[in-house]
């Protein structure tokens, strides 16, 4: 029986494990431990999670909590490489870009174990973002390079990745929004809405990005609601900064349900969440993204997210584009919701 170890610590991680678990429970012929890092770690961030999506309890918990990235890192990584002495697995899983990312991908190359890096090939081609650090390191050093997109592939390719590396899979948060999508609550929000999210550091460690997007958020409150569930960094910068937002009513985070509702009811999408993005097309809602560049270009292209940037005027602007243009939601630039099931197939040895 193959042993498989998958290591999350951020809530989009726990939704693409979610997927990956069941395919591979499905599957048979598989022994899967789960290690949470604690990267994200309280009852909105993670718990709420876990029993949305019915996650096994992680296997182990590492309990790292949020600090500089290289503090994190450094304990994150002498945490998984514990564990992975100890579990000794055949192949080691992990997700998307965050520090949890980076370091389960270097303990596991450093003791000879296969890495297989699921959301392979992104790039925004920002090397000031930790996450491209992080994504680009995790693809350098996995075995299996499994790509949501065809621009994913075409990334690796021109980086000079061995083909044979490479697995064109398709997206597993489409997987998990087909999925979930079908027993969603209704919002619990009535009239018209949007819905905003900010997180990023770029965005909330700049005084003058973040009010700037506060500032945007604002002005489309006075046409519609907006409902923005804050994250815990951007509640505390906000405060150390002295910035408020006036109209928009903020919320405390919501479970990946309840954002799926809240999405789906919403009139248009603020983020500058990779994932969130995508959860938007999926819906066939309009994205506004809040950062000067996006991995996900396919939706640029196909006119349903228009890149922002954080000024305000822009912001607005954008918005009021999009709510005037008829959209197509036709295309399927993410697979065929199948992906969970390919990667599995692969780690098996089958195509």
């Amino acid at each position: 029986m193959k042993r498989l170890l998958s290591v999350v610590g951020a809530r989009p991680q726990f939704v693409k494990a979610a997927v990956v678990s069941r395919a591979i429970e499905r599957a048979g012929g598989f022994e899967h431990r789960l290690v949470h890092t604690g990267q994200h770690y309280d009852e909105n961030m993670s718990d709420i999670f876990f029993r949305e999506l019915e996650i096994a309890r992680p296997d182990h918990a590492l309990g790292v909590r949020s600090s500089s990235h290289g503090e994190m890192t450094g304990l994150m990584l002498a945490g998984i490489e514990k564990v992975l002495v100890a579990e000794k697995p055949d192949a080691v899983i992990v997700y998307g870009d965050t520090n949890s990312t980076l370091a389960a991908a270097l303990a596991a190359v450093k003791l000879h174990l296969p890495v297989a890096h699921v959301e392979a090939g992104l790039r925004s081609f920002n090397m000031r973002m930790p996450e491209e650090v992080n994504r680009i390191v995790a693809d350098r050093v996995s075995h299996w390079l499994f790509c949501p997109t065809a621009t994913a592939e075409a990334n690796l390719l021109k980086e000079g990745v061995d083909r044979a590396r490479i697995h064109a899979v398709g997206d597993v948060m489409y997987d998990a929004v087909l999925h979930y999508s079908r027993t969603l609550p209704p919002s619990a929000r009535s009239g018209r809405y949007c819905v905003a999210t900010v997180h990023r550091a770029e965005n909330t460690d700049d005084a003058s990005r973040l009010g700037s997007i506060l500032k945007a958020l604002d002005e489309v409150a006075d046409s519609v609601a907006v409902v923005l569930p804050l994250h815990p960094r951007t509640r505390a910068r906000m405060r150390e900064q002295g910035l408020k937002a006036r109209k928009v009513e903020i919320v405390d985070p919501v479970g990946y349900l309840e954002m799926l509702a809240l999405v789906r009811g919403a009139e248009a999408v603020f983020t500058d969440s990779g994932g969130l993005q995508k959860e938007a097309f999926f819906l066939g809602r309009p994205c506004i993204t809040l950062r000067d560049e996006t991995e996900w270009v396919e939706l640029v292209d196909l006119g349903v997210n228009v890149v922002a940037g954080t000024e305000a005027r822009a912001i607005v602007g954008a918005w009021r584009a999009l709510a005037g243009r008829q959209l197509d939601w036709s295309a399927r630039p993410y697979g065929g919701g199948d992906a969970g099931g390919r990667i599995v197939a692969a780690l098996r040895g089958v195509e």
